[in-house]
């Protein structure tokens, strides 16, 4: 799900869906958009916008070297490092983060 998750999802809404995910407790689904940004954003010079239906295209007009993405990824690679950093972005009643949720042993997918 993730993959599909960041094959549509631009670089800059990365940082919002880390925030998300650390509010909610699940922390590993940013960390896994974050290793596939990683990956794939380093290797695709770091498009402005992916295209297509899946998101798998550079867009036609995307630049290359995007401050705003490369922003994006540092800003969500920092708060997932650091969730104390959340509270520079969240409102005043958003303060509080719910418990990392796990995955019990016999679960198995």
């Amino acid at each position: 799900m993730v993959t599909k998750a960041f094959s549509t999802l631009n670089a800059v809404l990365l940082w919002m869906l880390t925030a998300a995910c650390i509010k909610t407790g699940r922390p590993q689904i940013a960390r896994r958009a974050i290793d596939l940004a990683e990956a794939r954003m380093l290797k695709d010079c770091w498009p402005e916008y992916y295209d297509g239906k899946l998101g798998r295209y550079i867009g036609k007009q995307a630049r290359k070297y995007q401050t705003w993405s490369i922003a994006g990824y540092l800003v969500a690679k920092m708060m997932l490092e650091d969730p104390s950093h959340l509270g520079m972005i969240s409102l005043e009643e958003d303060k509080q983060m719910k418990p990392v949720i796990r995955r019990s042993s016999s679960w198995n997918c």
